[in-house]
């Protein structure tokens, strides 16, 4: 299968007042094009650290990051990023904030609204497109700054914990939601996560990494159907693999 993010002995260091930090040690993964991924670890482990470098918001100090088979030297159109804040413009409309990257890149108002008026609609909003984000509640404003990011059309989604500040239903419920909406358009996700039942949930793989200096420690593969369902969430091989999962994090 084609990889479409490979991390090579990725390294960062990042200097203090007294001493050098290593966020990141020699870390090494391949992503496979169309593949779910999620990242899980302890805190200081370097998750966030190796998706900031694949977003190219972080450089490595060692190593490189390809995608496509280029070397990651900034941020591009091909990879959308999406954070636990939502980051929506709070003067814009749903549509307009859905927009904004389309404008940014040119394309003409009628295109503009078609694409937005289809992910909007893919995520469940097309009743609050001219809604303002004050107005919406916290996974509609996920669901938002998801729509957002797909409207650009990137081939790669790097979310970092974007459900992590939702209740617990909404939480699920924005999971359900996102593997349709993954279903349906297939892009490469390296998703963040602190909560292993949501890592195992949501992926075929979850890298589960170590700390101080974060790197790779195993990939466990989420051997289970999609869709995933209740059934699956409730059933003894999501427990065992949760069971693994939970084992490797927490027992370093």
């Amino acid at each position: 299968m084609q990889q479409k993010i490979v991390f090579k002995n990725v390294t960062r260091r990042f200097d203090l007042r007294d001493n050098t930090f290593v966020a990141l040690d020699r870390f090494s993964l391949d992503v496979a094009d169309g593949e779910f991924i999620t990242v899980v670890g302890p805190s200081g482990c370097g998750k966030s650290t190796a998706l900031n470098i694949a977003a190219g918001l972080l450089a490595p100090s060692d190593g490189e990051v390809l995608v496509d088979g280029h070397t990651v030297d900034g941020p591009g159109p091909e990879r959308g990023m999406i954070f636990q804040q939502y980051a929506l413009f709070p003067w814009l409309t749903v549509r307009e904030n859905v927009e904004f990257g389309l404008r940014v890149k040119g394309e003409p108002a009628a295109r503009r609204r078609e694409k937005a008026s289809y992910f909007i609609d893919l995520v469940g909003l097309g009743d609050f497109a001219d809604a303002l984000p004050k107005t919406l509640s916290g996974g509609m404003k996920q669901r938002c700054a998801i729509a957002r990011a797909y409207a650009v059309d990137p081939s790669v989604l790097l979310m970092d914990e974007p459900f992590g500040a939702l209740d617990a239903l909404t939480r699920v419920q924005m999971q359900d939601q996102l593997l349709e909406t993954w279903s349906r358009e297939r892009r490469t996700v390296m998703f963040i996560t602190h909560d292993v039942d949501e890592a195992v949930y949501l992926a075929n793989r979850v890298i589960v990494m170590a700390a101080r200096p974060g790197r790779l420690k195993e990939i466990i593969t989420v051997d289970l159907p999609y869709p995933r369902t209740e059934e699956i969430r409730l059933s003894t091989e999501f427990t065992a693999i949760r069971n693994r999962v939970w084992h490797a994090v927490y027992h370093q």
